[in-house]
């Protein structure tokens, strides 16, 4: 399968990644120079051009394409790109990225879009399967190595409410990647503190879950 995605920042970059691993032809378009990196994924093609310009678009043969991803930071590009994509070049499937969930209403099939995602409300919703507060809930298991990723909604009684993120002593192998707080996706920092209510996703090997949720859990000194 021959996939395009427009868009070679990190999301772009992990889809091209994933997708070559599994067999598929990738090409990653971008018009920021500084983007076109392609020691970064050897495998793809690489095109610097602008993907909502109809003529970048001919000179990628998006034609030939049988999926494309508009996966840019910007929610205007992706939705411009889906549309030419599948209008003006047939494209069977395309996929865009919804970075402000309140654009979402937009990633319609009115606009070309087959598929929209939205990286809010997806992890949102994993999210929402939790039991209760501060019970830690397993989301799903990556294919390649022992860690899982796992979700923690932090009580008000924890200990380390208003504790910055770097100061507080997770179990080793344990990485924060994800705070979830008031229906926005935080990429978590050293100095931020932690609040009542946050959602905080974790990958951690299955051996220390127990060990993460005893540390969290109200009553640990």
């Amino acid at each position: 399968m021959r996939v395009a995605i427009a868009g070679a920042g990190a999301v772009g970059r992990s889809i091209a990644r994933e997708l070559i691993e599994n067999g598929h032809q990738v090409l990653l378009i971008d018009k920021n120079p500084s983007a076109i990196r392609p020691e970064r994924v050897p495998n793809a093609e690489w095109l610097l051009a602008d993907s909502c310009e109809l003529s970048s678009l001919a000179e990628a043969q998006l034609g030939k394409c049988d999926v494309v991803i508009a996966a840019t930071g910007d929610d205007k590009a992706n939705l411009v790109t889906s549309l030419l994509a599948k209008t003006e070049f047939g494209v069977p499937r395309t996929v865009g990225r919804v970075n402000h969930p309140n654009n979402e209403w937009l990633f319609t099939e009115a606009w070309g879009v087959d598929v929209n995602v939205s990286t809010p409300r997806i992890m949102s919703a994993l999210v929402e399967e939790a039991v209760s507060i501060g019970d830690l809930v397993r989301l799903f298991t990556f294919r390649q190595g022992n860690a899982n990723l796992v979700e923690l909604t932090l009580s008000a009684d924890s200990p380390y409410v208003g504790t910055p993120a770097g100061l507080v002593p997770f179990p080793e192998n344990c990485a924060l990647v994800t705070i979830l707080r008031d229906g926005q996706v935080y990429t978590p920092e050293a100095e931020q503190p932690l609040e009542s209510g946050d959602e905080l996703l974790f990958v951690v090997p299955a051996e220390v879950e127990h060990e993460l949720e005893q540390l969290l859990s109200p009553g640990h000194a």
